[in-house]
């Protein structure tokens, strides 16, 4: 059987294409090296996206975490509040049936009774304060981090 070899081309002997072969040869080295080096900047980029991805997905589990932890405070907070609101409506029903009675007493007794006010319900009014209003000091340092 006989061996396939490759004929000997004219630039094998021919010294004018030795350059040509040697330039061409060192062309193929460098866009070899120059793929390898792309193929390890990719590879980079892909190992950064990936832990950049990690990263964002653990910030957003702590900031869906911290959500739910507020959601559930707001809603504890507003069952506090419901309840606040249902006893300060009781007490309040339960002043004016004894100011009602007061009245009455003060009628039929002819004695002059202290019947105390009722107070405007604080809640129907929610921003407005029970205090004279003070001034509110702020230093240009308190929102810095």
């Amino acid at each position: 059987m006989a061996s396939a070899q490759r004929p000997a081309s004219s630039s094998d002997s021919d010294p004018r294409y030795a350059n040509v072969d040697e330039k061409k040869r060192k062309r193929m080295l460098s866009n070899r090296e120059s793929a390898r080096r792309s193929r390890m900047r990719k590879q980079k980029q892909l190992e950064d996206l990936v832990n950049e991805e990690s990263a964002l997905q653990r910030d957003n589990s702590q900031l869906s975490d911290m959500i739910n932890v507020t959601t559930q405070r707001y809603n504890e907070m507003e069952s506090a509040n419901n309840v606040l609101r249902a006893q300060a409506m009781e007490l309040t029903d339960r002043l004016r049936y004894l100011n009602s009675f007061l009245h009455i007493v003060e009628e039929v007794s002819g004695y002059a009774v202290d019947i105390p006010e009722i107070p405007e319900d604080p809640l129907l009014k929610p921003l407005q304060l029970p205090c004279p209003i003070q001034p509110i000091m702020a230093s240009a340092y308190m929102f810095e981090f």
